[in-house]
């Protein structure tokens, strides 16, 4: 590879915890007098959420809708919000959020910029508020690495959308922009890139054949490759499958059954957290509960909190590692300014 490969050697991997093979099948009926299962996934809960990718429609800084999708299992827990309202008047929102008193709080507003713009300015009135910025990702060109390290020396956290598909070239060329723009910094704030975990898939590909697949594990090698820098972290949010986000059966219908096709979307999702978990560690998990623009699948927040928290909570976690994707990593990464 380039010289972004010579660098890209130099980064020593962070410790990284090792998933077990029962994670992703369940015990044996004949060890359960030995070794007590863990806690049901049906039952485990993060003790407070931060959703970190809340974007709504027009200027609805209340947040009626994502209430109304969140119901009380999600928003009850809601500690916090990543606000982003792509076609609102940004100094109006500032204002509103500098004065309102709301229910949930907003831990920063998401401030979109073009990378291929050639001059860069943040208002000043962004200033009232919490900020961090976000853009979308296709290839590394000269005007790309000059907006993006406009961006990072703001000190403010970077979420990118990666909308190319991730192939070894996009990789180099997203490795590219990293290096060139973080190049000299004395300090990288965090990057936060989404349409990765899930990536886009195709749900007629049969699961059993999904684990050998080219796509797969040139998945695998992409997210350790990406994980090698320690700024970068991953969010977790609806697919993009065109499909939506499968429901969960109400209480009232099914108290512990799923559907099969959340079942199967599980399956799928897990097999895509264990790279991750291996690569990132839990500590660089966010989770969030909009999809990408770019999705083409819709997801209610609630429906995909209770995919996102039972397909975590499976993988046989502790609940410090639930804890850290659904609240801590996101405190971290987007409170303090």
């Amino acid at each position: 590879m380039s010289t972004t490969s010579s660098q890209r050697g130099t980064r020593s991997r962070p410790p990284k915890p090792r998933l077990p093979l029962s994670a992703f099948s369940p015990p044996n009926s004949s060890a359960g007098e030995s070794f007590p299962l863990p806690p049901s996934p049906a039952t485990t809960h993060p003790k407070v959420l931060i959703d970190a990718n809340v974007i709504v429609a027009g200027d609805d800084v209340d947040l009626s809708t994502w209430k109304k999708e969140s119901g009380p299992i999600l928003g009850g827990r809601a500690d916090g919000i990543i606000l982003s309202l792509p076609k609102a008047d940004l100094e109006k929102v500032a204002e509103q959020l500098a004065s309102a008193e709301l229910s949930i709080p907003v831990i920063s507003l998401s401030v979109p910029f073009e990378l291929e713009d050639k001059e860069q300015n943040f208002p000043s009135y962004l200033s009232k508020v919490s900020t961090s910025l976000s853009t979308v990702f296709n290839k590394s060109t000269p005007e790309g690495v000059a907006s993006l390290r406009w961006a990072l020396e703001r000190g403010r956290p970077v979420d990118i959308d990666i909308q190319a598909a991730i192939s070894d070239d996009v990789l180099e060329s997203f490795e590219d922009i990293i290096s060139k723009a973080t190049d000299g910094l004395s300090k990288v704030p965090p990057i936060v890139l989404s349409n990765i975990l899930p990536p886009p898939h195709d749900l007629e590909l049969p699961i059993v054949k999904l684990m050998n697949h080219p796509t797969f594990l040139a998945f695998q090698s992409q997210v350790a490759a990406l994980s090698l820098f320690p700024e970068v972290y991953v969010k977790f949010l609806p697919p993009s499958w065109d499909a939506p986000t499968p429901p969960t059966p109400s209480a009232e219908i099914a108290e512990l059954n799923d559907t099969q096709q959340k079942k199967e979307w599980k399956r799928r999702i897990k097999m895509y957290l264990g790279p991750v978990v291996e690569a990132f560690g839990y500590q660089r998990i966010i989770f969030g509960s909009s999809p990408c623009p770019s999705s083409s699948g819709s997801s209610i927040a609630s429906d995909w909190y209770e995919i996102a928290r039972e397909s975590v909570a499976e993988l046989g976690v502790e609940q410090d590692f639930i804890d850290a994707v659904f609240h801590d990593n996101a405190k971290k990464v987007y409170g303090s300014d």
